[in-house]
This record gives C-alpha cells, structure tokens and sequence, in this order.
C-alpha cells in the first residue's frame, strides 16, 4: 500500500494516480495521519455490494428499470423483484388516487 499526504496530491498527482494504475490501494495522510484510503474501482471491488448498492439507488431513483436492475445483479426478474422485497423496495411505484381516477372514469 502506498501512501500519499495531501500536499504531494497537490504537488504530484501521479504520486496518487500511478499506484491507482497498479490495483494498489493508496492511504491519504494529512500531516502524518491516515485520511482515508482510495483504490480502483474493479469488477473485483464491485461485486461485494458497491455494485448493488449503485444500481439499487439508481432503480429506486427511476434512472433503470427492473430489466435493467436483474441484468446489473446478474439475476432473473423473478429473482429480482424477490430481492427486492428482501430489502424492503417497491417494484412498482404509483399513485393510487391517480388509479382509482382512472377506473372510475373507465367505467
């Protein structure tokens, strides 16, 4: 693991991009304390719940649809709206008084 202090980012920032490059974490240090710790992001990284995480705020957002969320988790959409369900999201979202409108007008 390298580390950089947060002068030598200002200073070089290949200091903190080259180990990056490498798939080597780096720890930041602000006056000889740990700061924090960066690293690439890789499928390896991903799969360990960033990835569901990402894609589970981006689903509950509307930005993807449930096709979208089952091809990302690498599940069935079945096995999908199951999950969901774990973790405690609606798979659909709508307006009730907007539904009942609507059939009453229908009928």
């Amino acid at each position: 693991m390298q580390t950089v202090g947060i002068r030598d980012l200002q200073l070089n920032p290949a200091s903190f991009t080259k180990p990056l490059e490498s798939n080597e974490f780096v720890m930041i240090t602000k006056r000889g304390k740990p700061l924090g710790i960066a690293t690439t992001f890789n499928d390896s990284i991903l799969n360990h719940g960033l990835m569901e995480s990402i894609v589970l705020k981006a689903f509950n957002q509307g930005d993807i649809s449930l096709g979208q969320l089952a091809t990302a988790l690498k599940l069935t959409k079945k096995e999908t709206m199951k999950y969901l369900e774990i973790v405690n999201t609606p798979v659909t979202d709508y307006d009730l008084e907007e539904d009942i409108k609507g059939i009453e007008a229908f009928l």
